[in-house]
């Protein structure tokens, strides 16, 4: 069995009528080590998948499963960095991250849970920043410390909420950067969610685009076999690389036209309005919404 399997995965949000289906009929396998990227419109479920996967929500069918156990609740196997970078405002970038250790590792001596942030610290090039708080920080170095300390977890897989989508484009290809280099030394299986074609095809094995919401589900696979390591510079030039994007890029448009097609339009008749002082009465409009 792969080492994160999810199997017929369906979840909504709300209650009775009202309820709307967010997910339907998720199916996916990740082997140890890869790393896959989930590309999507906004609003088509993204995040609710990797919250799924997280265990801070449940599925209403199916069945999430890593490492041949079942996904019940959150832990420790699985660290989340999220998009607004969820730092404790009033603790130092070594505090955050010494935070995450302590509670994992209390067996472990005082030395070495110090050696363990360090060593985090340096991975995600902090050392320098390690006494400042958040608020000193840049949204930059603030999704650094969030990196750092879910690998401060040493956790069995890394999901990544489009952690760098609130970033300006030159930090945002620094990051980039940084995570391809992380997973190249550490080899953790990672799962990240972005709505950026090129980010997905820079950084990952395989990317899994989505259809629009609600009732999202996975399209086909495209493995992403460009070599490693990846300059986005030549990738510019590069005619495979063209070549998935346009893939990717057009399964996606196709998707959102074939859902246009296939939801349902009403008429709504605007009441008629009479203009204050004019005496007229207006003729009612007719507006189609989806």
């Amino acid at each position: 069995m792969a080492f994160l399997n999810i199997n017929r995965v369906t979840k909504g949000f709300g209650q009775g009528g009202r309820r709307t289906c967010v997910l339907r009929d998720i199916n996916l396998n990740i082997e140890r080590g890869e790393f896959v990227a989930i590309v999507g419109f906004s609003g088509s479920g993204k995040t609710t998948l990797i919250n799924l996967i997280a265990g801070l929500t449940r599925p209403d069918a199916g069945v999430i499963r890593l490492n041949d156990l079942d996904v019940s609740g959150p832990g420790p196997d699985r660290g989340v960095v999220f998009q607004n970078y969820a730092l404790l405002p009033w603790l130092t970038v070594y505090e955050n991250i010494a935070l995450a250790a302590d509670n994992l590792f209390p067996n472990w001596s005082r030395e070495k849970r110090r050696q363990h942030v360090e060593r985090h610290l340096a991975l995600v090039n902090l050392a320098a920043a390690r006494d400042k708080l958040p608020h000193q920080l840049s949204g930059g170095m603030r999704q650094r410390v969030s990196v750092a300390r879910a690998l401060a977890m040493d956790p069995q897989i890394l999901l990544l909420d489009e952690p760098l989508s609130a970033l300006d484009a030159l930090t945002r290809a620094t990051l980039q950067d940084e995570i391809e280099r992380i997973w190249e030394a550490d080899q953790k299986t990672v799962v990240m969610i972005t709505n950026d074609v090129d980010e997905g095809l820079l950084l990952a094995d395989r990317i899994i685009p989505m259809t629009p919401g609600p009732e999202a589900t996975l399209g086909p696979e495209i493995a992403v076999t460009l070599p490693r390591p990846r300059n986005r510079k030549a990738l510019n030039h590069d005619p495979e690389f063209k070549r998935l994007r346009a893939a990717v890029a057009g399964w996606l448009l196709d998707a959102a036209a074939a859902k246009r097609r296939a939801t349902p339009h009403r008429t709504l008749v605007l009441p008629a309005l009479v203009a204050a002082g004019l005496g007229q009465s207006a003729t009612p409009r007719e507006a189609v919404i989806s």
